[in-house]
């Protein structure tokens, strides 16, 4: 088994570095990949010294059995032949395939079985703030069929990279010693601030990041499910919360909901209310599950229920996901 991390340096990268030797995954050998930037870098690996090699149009991804690619969309759309064109599974993290037709957008705990169909030999991986949605979802819809969601996102800078993290770290400081917080990753200042605006808007008035909310559900989910989203930018270094309101198509009681996600796979409940315990970004980044609470009666809607949810964006709303989507692969022979 041999697999490749495209775009090694970034936080993606990074994390795929730490979940792939953390777990175990069985292979025999990784290859490192980046810009012409960030090759000869080099990253210890299961106590050995990898160097990266730059990414260019070329024969390199031959005897590579599966590529963890997040490079950003431009590259993987440039590169998606070069990495496939000898058999390579390319898993790609970007926005750049996740709704073609001839593409599979897997979240292994909802719909793994789509693997199997995948012609162009490319699996997406979903946006972040969709994939620890439909993870909590997945537990009511298997109750009663989901009509509705509603849901409002405070995503932490980590999910604009690496250099998104720098900057909110680096204007804190700014505001600290008295000066004026540079501002270049996010449309305004970050720190000390809340942005109602992830992403670009479009012409309905909602952003790519809302839209993709909607898109991405329905067809992770194989279902007509509508989503209405507002997506938020918070001061906070990583894990992205969401506070979602479903509608079902009977009503679903808070304590079945309860007992749904408490044995839903890849979701863990927090919902102590008495002893003020619920899921917080500050404790929970680094962790691999979708951490539910607040699950309540929606009071609006006799057949709604509201709900906080909290992940690891880059963990299980990038790096993980994708290795769970190999490791299934894997495990089910559909792997050369």
């Amino acid at each position: 088994m041999k697999v490749a991390i495209v775009g090694a340096s970034g936080a993606v990268g990074q994390e795929f570095l730490n979940i792939l030797e953390n777990r175990d995954f069985p292979m025999d050998e990784l290859v490192l990949f980046g810009s012409a930037r960030s090759a000869g870098r080099k990253y210890n690996f299961r106590g050995k010294e990898l160097v990266v090699k730059e990414l260019q149009h070329n024969d390199d991804f031959k005897d590579i059995d599966i590529a963890l690619t997040s490079a950003g969309g431009g590259t993987s759309k440039e590169f998606e032949k070069t990495i496939t064109k000898h058999g390579t599974i390319m898993i790609d993290n970007s926005s750049a395939f996740r709704l073609d037709d001839d593409v599979p957008l897997v979240v292994p705990e909802v719909n793994a079985a789509d693997c199997a169909n995948r012609p162009r030999n490319v699996i997406a991986n979903p946006n972040c703030t969709t994939i620890q949605m439909v993870v909590a979802l997945k537990a009511i819809e298997d109750i009663s069929h989901i009509r509705r969601v509603h849901v409002s996102t405070y995503q932490a800078a980590s999910g604009a990279g690496a250099t998104g993290m720098d900057e909110l770290e680096n204007q804190f400081k700014q505001i600290v010693n008295g000066e004026k917080p540079d501002v270049e990753k996010f449309t305004h200042q970050l720190a000390m601030n809340i942005i109602p605006h992830v992403d670009v808007f479009t012409d309905n008035g909602y952003t790519k990041e809302e839209m993709k909310m909607f898109n991405e559900t329905r067809k992770i989910m194989h279902s007509d499910v509508q989503v209405s989203a507002m997506c938020v930018r918070i001061p906070i270094m990583r894990a992205h919360s969401e506070s979602i309101w479903v509608e079902t198509e009977r009503p679903v009681s808070v304590e079945e909901a309860t007992e749904a996600f408490s044995k839903a796979q890849g979701v863990k409940v927090i919902d102590n209310p008495d002893k003020n315990e619920y899921p917080m970004p500050l404790f929970l980044s680094g962790e691999d599950e979708v951490f539910v609470g607040r699950i309540r009666a929606d009071l609006a809607n006799p057949n709604g229920l509201t709900f906080w949810a909290v992940a690891d964006q880059i963990r299980k709303g990038a790096a993980l996901n994708a290795v769970q989507i190999a490791e299934y692969m894997v495990k089910e022979g559909m792997v050369k």
